[in-house]
């Protein structure tokens, strides 16, 4: 019995609720790796509804196909890195292999399929086979291309008929990406691949009803590095085999993993077993210094946010700080020492690490970048909210975080710290609205808005309480999980927890300028009398 559509249509359906925030850009998202398309932000009450509505289905009239579409039968996916010559980058060859079936209503015509941006991820030497005969690639109609950018379709000579299956063959390389951030880095003899965009999607056919073509319950793929190297992946480890120089690591995905990520170098490892847990570090040259507490302090953190936010992988026990020295800073414009999240740890630059292992800002850039993993790859802010969820929340974690090891005055202290910088931002430009305000804008509105976000958080602890507060975000993470989530998300996910309709608190904070005033004397008040 086919029950594909039953599943896939919560993740396709429009869901509204009365007591949405208003919006001025409640914008489409797609999260593309984790198969799941979403039309706009869902908020839990009415996703859990749909659940429901779901499961109904299934037990019905699943077996009836009610859209064109097919189904991944099949599916491997190998990467290999080939080491850069004479100080240069290397490059990753892509090789993907899917068995598809029209298992939907009508033959098919064609096929679409999404790629990994051709500037930001460096493809280039794209090649596709169909039944092992070579396939073209053509654009999308014009008026589709604004939509899907770096969409193409393969036409088939013959229709696609219902029940058959064929063989989709890709390949392409990923080199010298215009943006080496969080998505992708590559170096001489080191690279990493994010859970985002680096693998070729085929897309669902156009049709409202039609499912997202989900991936397999298991898939393999291999990841193939110089025999030297260290590589983590998502998934359980097959094994790993020698070849040449080289050696293949093995990994298979499951329905319940999220995307495939992969980092890989010629790393020195050192393991480090502080406080609540370990901590490892792969470095392209043993460390020499003394690391101080970093390593009990990062345990700590990893511990903290697993604890009031939920584990994170079953299959990742430990966090690692990984050497990129390819890596810039996520946000437009930041230069000098970096960090950025990968699933399973941090990676930092040759810049941060230059300013010492066992230095504060080297923890708390490093603490900022493992919480992004749980608001960040568990689950996707949408665009609008890049900054009031997608920044604002791994601030506020690092808040949490120090709390949980050095009390309740370091959450006062952290909030001040804050409200000094908010104060300062907003002395050398115009503030916009947190609710509307994008990484992507100047940095003077940008860095008003970074400042603010986390403070929000704490009055939302102040109106709630720490506990209902984490409580609903630890819901929202494992309820929403590999999906695009959006402020509406979190507001029902928090007011469950809370027992309050916080509607005139988000709007506030989010689409007035300023801060509230009994916020800034609570805190404002408490720093001048030393609480």
């Amino acid at each position: 019995m086919n029950c594909t559509w039953s599943v896939d249509i919560l993740g396709q359906a429009v869901f509204k609720s009365e007591k949405q925030i208003p919006h001025p850009a409640q914008t489409a998202g797609i999260r593309d790796d984790n198969r799941t398309f979403r039309t706009r932000s869902r908020p839990l009450a009415s996703g859990l509804l749909a659940l429901a509505l779901a499961l109904l289905l299934v037990t019905s009239a699943c077996a009836v196909p009610l859209a064109p579409g097919y189904k991944i039968v099949k599916e491997t996916e190998e990467v290999e890195f080939v080491v850069g010559q004479g100080g240069q980058p290397g490059k990753l060859e892509i090789h993907s292999r899917r068995t598809l079936q029209n298992n939907g209503t009508a033959n098919l015509a064609f096929i679409d399929i999404e790629f990994p941006d051709e500037k930001g991820f460096g493809r280039k030497n794209l090649h596709a086979e169909w039944d092992g005969h070579e396939a073209k690639l053509s654009m999308l109609p014009e008026e589709e291309q604004p939509d899907h950018p770096n969409t193409l379709r393969i036409a088939f000579d013959s229709p696609w008929t219902r029940g058959q299956s064929h063989e989709l063959a890709i390949e392409y390389e990923l080199s010298s990406p215009e943006d080496s951030g969080s998505r992708i880095t590559i170096g001489e003899d080191n690279f990493h691949l994010g859970s985002l965009g680096w693998i070729a999607l085929p897309q669902p056919p156009g049709h409202f009803l039609a499912a997202y073509p989900k991936r397999p319950d298991k898939t393999e793929y291999s990841i193939r590095v110089p025999a030297d190297f260290l590589v983590l992946a998502r998934g359980k480890m097959l094994g790993r085999k020698r070849a040449g120089n080289d050696v293949e690591f093995r990994f298979r995905l499951r329905a319940k993993d999220l995307a495939a990520f992969a980092v890989g170098g010629s790393y020195k490892e050192q393991a480090f077993r502080r406080g609540s847990g370990t901590v490892v570090l792969w470095t392209l040259e043993p460390l020499k210094d003394d690391p101080g507490t970093t390593p009990e302090r990062l345990a700590d953190a990893w511990s903290t946010l697993e604890n009031d936010f939920g584990t994170l992988d079953p299959d990742i026990h430990v966090p690692r700080i990984v050497e990129s020295p390819e890596l810039r800073g996520h946000i437009a414009g930041e230069s000098g020492p970096a960090a950025a999240s990968f699933p399973g740890g941090a990676l930092v630059n040759r810049e941060l690490l230059a300013l010492g292992v066992a230095s504060d800002a080297f923890v708390e850039r490093v603490t900022h970048s493992l919480a992004h993993n749980w608001f960040g790859d568990e689950m996707s802010p949408t665009s609008e909210a890049a900054i009031a969820m997608g920044e604002g929340l791994p601030d506020y974690a690092t808040i949490v975080i120090d709390e949980a090891r050095s009390g309740p005055e370091t959450r006062h202290r952290r909030i001040v710290d804050y409200l000094r910088r908010y104060d300062e931002a907003t002395s050398r430009g115009a503030e916009t609205p947190l609710g509307v305000t994008q990484l992507t804008d100047p940095p003077e509105q940008r860095n008003i808005a970074l400042a603010k976000a986390p403070l929000m958080y704490a009055a939302l602890e102040d109106r709630c309480g720490e506990a209902p507060v984490r409580n609903g975000l630890k819901h929202l993470v494992t309820l929403l999980r590999g999906q695009e989530v959006g402020i509406n998300d979190m507001r029902s996910a928090i007011e469950h927890t809370c027992g309050k309709d916080l509607g005139e608190f988000f709007r506030v904070w989010l689409y007035a300028k300023g801060l509230p005033s009994d916020f800034r004397a609570r805190y404002e008040t408490g720093a001048s009398t030393g609480n």
